[in-house]
């Protein structure tokens, strides 16, 4: 049994355009170099400017982050349903205290979007874990302030 092979002739450039003298090719060619734009010059700042890589409307430029170890036993003082939102509103309130977090209005502020605090959801997954009736006893937790002020507050690697 024999097979028959269909071998294509290639074609270069030269042979697919029509015969062209030297004179003529030049000459189409010159008026594409005269119908280009010149570039506009951008200063060297500007190009820096453009080069960096923009960040996700999430990630925010990190000032300062510091682990904290949150006691949260004093959220057992409080009746059985309602220990696990106390124990919330403890992490809440030592955040604020040690981030320096301002959360009072002055009159000339009001305008002012005040900064926010933002707590991750695996931070309340971890004290939620067991209910409400047995929140952990203390968290250890990792709070991000970014440069607007707003503090985030991430689970400690170490759990």
């Amino acid at each position: 049994m024999v097979k028959e092979v269909k071998v294509e002739q290639q074609t270069t450039q030269e042979e697919a355009l029509p015969d062209l003298t030297e004179e003529q090719t030049v000459e189409e060619k010159e008026p594409e170099a005269a119908e280009a734009v010149p570039v506009e010059e951008v200063p060297v700042e500007e190009e820096a400017e453009q080069a960096k890589p923009k960040k996700k409307k999430g990630e925010e430029e990190i000032v300062e982050e510091r682990t904290y170890t949150v006691p949260l036993s004093r959220a057992l003082n409080r009746p059985p349903k309602k220990r696990a939102p106390r124990a919330m509103q403890l992490l809440k309130a030592f955040i604020i205290k040690h981030m320096k977090l301002e959360m009072k209005v002055s009159e000339e502020e009001e305008e002012e979007e005040l900064p926010q605090l933002v707590i991750s959801q695996e931070v309340n997954e971890k004290i939620w874990d067991r209910g409400i009736e047995k929140p952990p006893r203390k968290i250890r937790v990792r709070a991000a302030k970014d440069k607007d002020g707003n503090v985030t507050v991430y689970l400690a690697e170490a759990q």
